[in-house]
């Protein structure tokens, strides 16, 4: 029995040893300071906080039902992007695609290198007209009042649009002579797809044979006090995004009076059908989460290394930990969401069809066809259609070894060493999605901080910017082009 007692204690003791180990030195260290690459530089800062706020005041919406367009709206802002930035629009080449996009070109003085292409939206979501009433400012009044840029657009996603240009602008008025040529792309409904705007924009280049050393669009920020457990602000870049599917679910039956009713409605069937797909969430995946994790984890409390650095061990215990909170189980499964719904028109009147919208966001690894083929296997039911409404599969995943990505890393490091800096994978969607044909490397990534407070406000009720997040994106880009440009 001693010697039972004592090869367990040498098992065990062996087992605490690895198990420290790991923690201590699994996760990268990529966290290194980058040289003095953000020398300040003249800027109109109170021309360039004007300029925004009026670029908030164009009601550049984007509706589900495309025939509520404001075309006027975005002829409105393509005519104040000429006025407010002369240069630009006299030395970069300009064409509009689709009527509304916009895309700039400036030319570098060698052919051989591959362009490099930076990204942004106009358009916003609309305002609710029940909350509309809730917001401090006006969401189209382009008000400037304490320190803050308020308004529909001031984070999604015109910020990206105004700081590309302004940076551009800035450096137009040096006399820069590029080597490598740059270009600027504005989609016009990034909110609804881009089907009109960026993927138009794609086919375009593709077009004129143009490929990219690295694209670059929104979808990044620097986190602080939302990564659990990481007391530094982290910088997530993009490199994949998830994809996204609605399945119409959709129930026929004969109809009727609501006095005689069947045991089942329409509504019933359907009902039941939403519920067991929901009670069946897809299976975690952790690959995704990883990556971020392994860029970060040793800046993490011990116990949180020790556990994440032994997967094989604790890897049951680590996903029923992040599963519990929507936000953290976001990044490790396909989602499940049941949005929409209708049945009858009127309450004595038994349904002769009821519908529902599900809305999955779909985690790489998976397609809209294998989500689908998964939901008809759960329901279960010859009575319920299973149709795809619409469907767009899971980026690839852009490389964290190549020199674009490093670039990006080293700039940002370069505005504050102590930002950490880590891949993620983009849980909702952008227009960068469409530009995996003309390059390996597309990433997400604008400089400015988010906390759980702003954070809250995109899309929502008061979305707004500090003024001093702003000029630091101008600043962001500026060294990014010009870096990336020599």
């Amino acid at each position: 029995m001693k010697k039972i007692i004592g090869v367990t204690f040498l098992v065990l003791a062996g087992l605490a040893i690895i198990l420290v180990y790991r923690a201590e030195t699994v996760f990268e260290n990529r966290q290194a300071a980058a040289a003095d690459l953000v020398a300040d530089f003249p800027l109109d800062e109170q021309g360039a906080v004007q300029r925004f706020a009026q670029a908030i005041t164009y009601p550049t919406i984007s509706y589900d039902d495309r025939s509520n367009f404001d075309a006027a709206a975005f002829r409105d802002f393509a005519a104040f992007v000429e006025t407010a930035y002369p240069l630009v629009n006299q030395q970069l080449k300009k064409t509009v695609v689709n009527d509304y996009s916009l895309v700039y070109h400036l030319p570098g003085d060698d052919s051989s290198l591959n362009p490099v292409l930076f990204m942004g939206h106009m358009d916003v979501v609309p305002i609710d007209p029940i909350s509309r009433d809730s917001w401090t400012h006006d969401p189209f009044g382009g008000v400037v009042a304490d320190g803050t840029i308020w308004g529909r657009g001031t984070m999604d996603d015109k910020l990206s649009v105004i700081t590309l240009l302004e940076a551009m602008e800035q450096l137009l008025s040096e006399g820069i002579q590029p080597h490598r040529s740059v270009y600027l792309a504005f989609g016009h409904d990034e909110e609804v797809g881009g089907q009109d705007g960026a993927e138009q924009i794609a086919a375009w280049f593709a077009d004129q044979n143009v490929r990219f050393e690295f694209v670059l669009d929104e979808g990044g920020v620097i986190t602080e006090g939302i990564i659990d457990s990481v007391q530094a602000p982290v910088a997530i870049i993009g490199i994949a995004e998830k994809g996204w599917i609605n399945l119409e679910l959709v129930v026929n039956a004969p109809g009727g009076h609501s006095s005689q009713p069947p045991d089942h409605t329409a509504v019933g069937i359907l009902s039941a059908a939403i519920v067991r797909v929901e009670d069946n969430p897809f299976p975690a995946n952790m690959d995704y989460m990883m990556m971020t994790i392994n860029a970060i984890g040793r800046y993490m409390p011990f116990m949180d290394r020790l556990f994440l650095a032994n997967r094989w061990l604790f890897s049951g215990l680590i996903e029923r930990q992040l599963i519990k909170d929507p936000g953290n189980a976001s990044g490790v499964r396909t989602t499940t969401a049941a949005t929409m719904i209708s049945g009858s028109p009127k309450s004595n009147i038994l349904p002769t069809r009821a519908s529902a919208i599900v809305n999955f966001r779909i985690m790489p690894g998976e397609t809209g066809k294998t989500v689908r083929d998964r939901v008809v296997g759960l329901i279960d039911d010859e009575r319920v259609e299973v149709n795809i409404a619409s469907n767009w599969d899971p980026s690839p995943l852009s490389p964290t070894d190549s020199a674009a990505y490093e670039l990006i890393a080293s700039t940002i490091r370069a505005f504050d060493p102590d930002v950490l800096v880590a891949p993620y994978m983009v849980r909702g969607g952008t227009d960068a999605k469409n530009y995996y044909p003309l390059t390996d490397n597309v990433y997400r990534f604008i400089l400015v901080r988010v906390n759980a407070d702003t954070i809250r406000h995109v899309h929502g009720i008061d979305e707004h910017i500090a003024v001093e997040e702003y000029l630091r994106a101008i600043r962001f880009y500026y060294h990014l082009i010009t870096r990336a440009m020599n």
